[in-house]
């Protein structure tokens, strides 16, 4: 199907609204025209006019039959076309007869073809307001439905609301139905309604309970005055207590002189006391703990409390909410600093360091002095943000002690307390939640530190009533009865470590000058001449130690630790010579020092290569309980050392002398043996019989 649209030369107005618009148009058109113009606006209105007739019109008209007659139209335009075309080209001229009425016929077939389009053009506009009517009339129908729609919505928000309500009194504990109705009197508890009634019971609850509350709160008021009379009277009597102090003080300073003189310093333990209050609790626990077993069983013992009380004070102050203004200026001044210099991340690791590693203001002193008058001081510190107690040492004299350069490292504070329990080193921290911490901050290992901070020995967060767990299982405890476990028993071995590091150094004192000093209970296991003589006598490392190719069986054997004490001593007689390297336990003498021995004569021989060296290495460290003496057995070692060189004379002297070799024997025999060797391996008589005097064989 072709449609073909024409335009009209004249297209359809609109419509005016009233008879009123139209006659101020004309007025208003027709001013200033010419008849021509005028002319042809009345021909637009009677168009006007015509397309109203029209509208009227369309209704009684077809839509198919305007579409024939259009169809027909535009055949019968095309042949008129055609036949004017033929007949020009016929010879036909312009304007003949022929040609005006074909022309006639065309513009009669145009008119009808404008008055269809204008008919569509109608049709269509119709067609239109129709369908936005329609459309009008849906959206009014949605909005009905929308407001619905939320009505519902509305309405079943509160239904929602109403059966999700809960009133206040569901929160207040009420008491119970049988105390109600047992408590409450009749005129509230009204049993004739309530039985029945659950809404009516609540509510004789609720009064009932507002009852209640009544009373308590006159009650209430009734205490406060109380209250205020017990506080005024407890005013009355502080400041009657107060008046009081300066006479008290009057007094204790009155009484200084006797309180030095019967050795019961009050005034100087009042200050103590006072101090300890701003103590942490482990340095609490342990000042409490080692004054009640001072003043229980060791008079010697004394307790201290150093540092700076005001930090300590001000450390326990609950931090403040807020700062006057100049604080404030100064923080921020503070602030616009550092973001000005930002530190680097060295300096803020440093920084973190130092905050984890900080101690407490305040530390505990003990004073232990020993039987010889020698004294050990112990400072004990706590390390607040890693929750541990390390300790520091020092040792006096009564006499100063000649400097032995082999006792150096005797009373050393890093080697003293080494091992006081059996694993204990102090090396690293014991609370096992410190390894975290030190991660955070990049510390390798807290033995870096020891030094300047102390030793976190175990036995020392003990004495401050720490425990801490082998694994998670617990958690940190601070108690006082873990302290008073073990306080006698550290204090003990505080003392005899004392003792035996101050005996050694006397014998190391005497061992650089070539004497060998032997205790009185031993002398019936010593002849009384020896002619070996000690010749040196020097301290060694533990890496030189293991570097001595006669000590492999010692350091395989796991008897040689990094805490132990590492010494060298050579003895000799004429052309022989025993290189000893002693390996000395922290626990000496409770565990004794251990010889490994090599002979330089016609050869080097040690323990390996030869059976009656190896014999006096057994000599020397498995007779040990010989040798000790009555407890505690601090001469141990010279002892030792004594019985080293009276096995090197027996060596010497019982050795066979090549015959070949003319002139006196080199070692003549000054012992008097039973049998010189004895068995397959030829071994020696090493044994010592008092009073006989004679040697012979284990």
């Amino acid at each position: 199907m072709c449609i073909i649209y024409v335009v009209c030369l004249y297209p359809p107005k609109a419509k005016m609204s009233s008879d009123l618009k139209k006659r101020k148009s004309k007025v208003i058109r027709n001013e200033g025209v010419t008849p021509e113009v005028k002319r042809g606006r009345a021909e637009g209105e009677q168009q006007d006019v015509r397309v109203y007739n029209e509208e009227v019109e369309l209704d009684s008209r077809d839509p198919e039959q305007d579409y024939v007659q259009y169809k027909e139209s535009c055949e019968s335009l095309s042949a008129l076309m055609s036949e004017i075309q033929e007949l020009k080209a016929n010879g036909a001229k312009e304007g003949s007869l022929e040609i005006e009425l074909q022309r006639m016929q065309s513009c009669i077939h145009f008119m009808k073809l404008k008055k269809l389009n204008r008919l569509a053009h109608v049709r269509l506009k119709r067609g239109r307001d129709q369908t936005h009517e329609a459309k009008q009339k849906v959206d009014v129908l949605h909005l009905q439905l929308q407001n619905l729609l939320y009505e519902v919505m509305h309405l079943q928000k509160e239904i929602s609301k109403c059966l999700e309500f809960k009133s206040k009194h569901e929160d207040i504990d009420l008491v119970t139905e049988d105390v109600f109705y047992k408590e409450a009197p009749p005129e509230i508890s009204r049993p004739h309604l309530t039985n029945n009634d659950q809404h009516q019971l609540t509510l004789a609850r609720l009064d009932w309970e507002l009852e209640q509350r009544k009373r308590l709160a006159e009650k209430y008021k009734q205490s406060l005055t109380t209250k205020e009379k017990i506080q005024k009277s407890i005013e009355v009597k502080k400041e009657h207590l107060s008046s009081l102090q300066p006479g008290l003080n009057a007094i204790m300073q009155a009484s200084l002189p006797v309180q030095e003189y019967l050795s019961m310093p009050f005034e100087q333990t009042q200050k103590q006391t006072e101090i300890a209050r701003h103590l942490p609790p482990p340095l609490y626990v342990l000042f409490v703990q080692a004054n009640a077993y001072g003043q229980a069983c060791d008079k010697n013992l004394t307790v201290s409390i150093n540092g700076d009380v005001d930090e300590a004070k001000a450390l326990s102050k609950p931090p403040e909410d807020s700062q006057d203004d100049e604080s404030d200026s100064d923080a921020e001044e503070e602030q616009e600093k550092t973001k000005r210099r930002r530190a680097t991340t060295g300096g803020q690791l440093e920084e973190k360091r130092r905050e984890m590693l900080k101690r407490h203001p305040l530390s505990v002193c003990v004073d232990l002095m020993c039987k010889d008058g020698s004294v050990l001081y112990l400072y004990f510190f706590y390390l607040m943000n890693l929750n541990i107690m390390t300790v520091k040492t020092k040792v006096t004299t009564p006499t100063d002690l000649s400097t032995a350069i082999s006792a150096g490292e005797l009373l050393r504070s890093d080697t003293l307390l080494s091992c006081l329990y059996v694993g204990d080193q102090g090396g690293e921290t014991p609370n096992p939640s410190n390894r975290y911490q030190f991660d955070k901050v990049g510390i390798v290992s807290f033995a870096d530190y020891v030094d300047e901070l102390g030793h976190p020995y175990m036995w020392v967060q003990n004495l401050g009533g720490l425990h801490f767990p082998n694994d998670g299982s617990e958690s940190v405890r601070v108690g006082s009865s873990l302290s008073a476990s073990h306080m006698e028993a550290t204090m003990k071995f505080l003392k005899a470590r004392v003792q035996s590091r101050l005996a050694l150094q006397k014998q190391f004192a005497s061992l650089e000058h070539s004497i060998i000093p032997v205790s009185s209970e031993c002398q019936n296991l010593i002849p009384a001449k020896i002619i070996t003589r000690l010749a040196r006598w020097t301290t060694t490392t533990h890496q030189d130690y293991l570097d001595l190719p006669y000590t492999k069986h010692v350091t395989e054997a796991g008897l040689a630790k990094d805490t132990d004490l590492y010494f060298m001593g050579v003895v000799e007689r004429g052309t022989a010579r025993i290189y000893a390297a002693v390996v000395m336990s922290p626990r000496y003498p409770e565990t004794a020092p251990l010889f490994s021995l090599s002979l330089n004569w016609k050869g080097e021989r040690n323990g390996r290569s030869d059976d009656n060296l190896r014999a006096i290495e057994s000599e020397v460290n498995m007779f040990k309980h010989e040798l000790q003496g009555p407890r505690p057995g601090h001469q141990l070692f010279t002892n030792q050392m004594a019985r080293l060189c009276m096995c090197l004379d027996v060596y010497l002297e019982t050795e066979g002398q090549d015959d070949g070799v003319e002139g006196p024997r080199e070692f003549p025999r000054e012992k008097m043996c039973l049998r010189t060797v004895r068995g397959p391996n030829r071994l020696k008589p090493f044994k010592y019989n008092h009073p006989q005097g004679f040697f012979s064989h284990r």
